[in-house]
């Protein structure tokens, strides 16, 4: 099969993982105001939100490194270039890294409009799909990224 070029594969596979996810996650939820907060207890979402971060912020370490890992082992290449069949993993890390920022982000200032200002359009069904997408988009696409670098080196 021919390719349209390096690493389309994989960023074809990295951009479609989070519609998928969004698509089962909003078929699966209800069209009402979400709540952060268990029970209505105030702030109770304050004790779950730095385990959220550091989860993303160990994907997006291991991520990230293993992308400056590989990309400098290319040094040390005749040419000094990697082959193409890392294109596709490596762009699956990538779109982890990308993925996990946009997600950090999101829930952070989701949370922050929520606490701060009662005016602020709720954490509604779209923005919980959306955080959804982003946080399993990211975590989906680092483990097949892994996945597919074994693969690629192992043949």
């Amino acid at each position: 099969m021919p390719h349209l070029f390096a690493g389309f594969s994989g960023i074809a596979v990295g951009l479609g993982i989070p519609a998928i996810v969004a698509l089962v996650v909003y078929r699966r939820s209800k069209d009402t105001r979400i709540d952060f907060d268990l029970q209505g207890e105030r702030g109770s979402f304050e004790k779950l939100l730095p385990i959220y971060l550091r989860f993303a912020e160990f994907v997006l370490g291991l991520g990230a490194g293993s992308i400056v890992l590989l990309v400098g082992s290319s040094a040390f290449r005749a040419g000094g270039r990697l082959p193409w069949v890392f294109a596709s993993p490596l762009y699956l890390l990538a779109l982890s890294v990308v993925y996990g920022i946009i997600f950090m982000l999101c829930l952070i200032l989701d949370y922050d409009n929520y606490r701060n200002n009662p005016s602020f359009t709720p954490y509604t069904r779209a923005k919980y799909t959306r955080t959804h997408a982003l946080a399993f988009g990211a975590l989906i696409c680092f483990c097949l990224g892994y996945a597919w670098l074994v693969f690629a080196t192992s043949r």
